[in-house]
């Protein structure tokens, strides 16, 4: 950034917002300090600031963003995510390798928040549910060069993850 000027060398129209990636994000949680403890045993977020309180700001292990998601209370009596109303269905964590599936699948159901497990061709996918049924995904992308028809479809198969890593591994 020069001189107040950024310069993005978007490949999009003129007019459009040039988006590069998704940065964190932020959840409406009974209690941000319960929350907080289940994204650091399940994922090692980090606490990067605590509100007493109000809320609590985590950090994936490696990241530059300075948060990558942001927890705020609202309540221990706040009604939770309700399936087929208007709002957020889930958030997607993207893992390095396919073994790291593997390993979140064992994480997940250990804290018996694995609620389901999906091949997607081009990713491959878990489900989970935080302590507020915030649903979220944990997923392995396909490399690029392997998606052939998948690149043009959105596939909801079942997950065969021992077949899939004995492929990928």
């Amino acid at each position: 950034m020069a001189g107040g000027k950024h310069d993005s060398r978007s490949t999009v129209a003129p007019g459009m917002i040039p988006v590069q990636r998704l940065n964190h994000a932020v959840l409406y949680v009974r209690d941000a300090e319960r929350s907080a403890a289940f994204y650091g045993e399940a994922f090692g977020f980090e606490v990067v600031e605590r509100m007493p309180g109000f809320a609590v700001f985590m950090k994936a292990a490696g990241t530059d963003n300075h948060h990558d998601l942001g927890l705020f209370s609202v309540g221990p009596n706040a009604p939770g995510p309700e399936q087929g109303r208007v709002g957020l269905y889930h958030l997607a964590w993207e893992v390095p390798s396919i073994h790291d599936l593997a390993e979140g699948r064992e994480t997940l159901a250990r804290l018996g928040a694995l609620v389901g497990q999906s091949d997607h061709g081009a990713t491959k996918s878990l489900y989970g549910r935080d302590p507020d049924g915030n649903e979220f995904e944990v997923m392995w992308l396909v490399p690029r060069e392997h998606w052939g028809e998948d690149e043009h479809r959105a596939t909801v198969e079942r997950l065969d993850l021992d077949a899939e890593l004995a492929r990928w591994g």
